[in-house]
C-alpha cells in the first residue's frame, strides 16, 4: 500500500525515502533530513528511532557517526540517545558538531 509522501505525491512512504537517503552512504544529519523531507526535525528522530529497530530486525546496520565538541575535541562514541547532546561534558561548551546517520550495506 502506497502513502501520500510529503508533496502530496503518491508513491514511496516517508520511511522508504528516508532510508533511501541513509542508504547513499555518506552520513546524514537530521537537519538534512528535515529538510529534504519537509518534516520537522523533531518528526525524524522519532522516524530514524523506527528504522533503526528495523533494520536490526532483519540484521541490517543503522550507523551514527558520533557528535563531537567543535571546542575541545570530545567525541561522544558511547552515546545511544539519537538525539544531540546538549553540551560537552568535558569542557560544558555548546559548540558541537550534530551526529550523522547512515544505513551500512554488506
Amino acid at each position: 500500500m502506497n502513502s501520500r509522501n510529503a508533496s502530496g505525491e503518491t508513491g514511496q512512504t516517508l520511511r522508504q525515502r528516508m532510508m533511501e537517503i541513509l542508504l547513499r552512504g555518506q552520513g546524514t544529519g537530521v537537519r538534512e533530513l528535515s529538510q529534504e523531507l519537509h518534516i520537522p526535525e523533531r518528526e525524524v528522530y522519532a522516524h530514524l528511532d523506527h528504522i533503526a529497530r528495523s533494520l536490526a530486525a532483519r540484521g541490517r546496520r543503522f550507523d551514527v557517526v558520533a557528535a563531537r565538541c567543535l571546542d575541545c575535541g570530545f567525541v561522544f562514541a558511547d552515546r545511544r540517545k539519537l538525539r544531540p547532546p546538549g553540551r560537552c561534558p568535558r569542557c560544558r561548551g555548546t559548540h558541537l558538531q550534530r551526529p550523522q546517520y547512515r544505513i551500512i550495506t554488506s
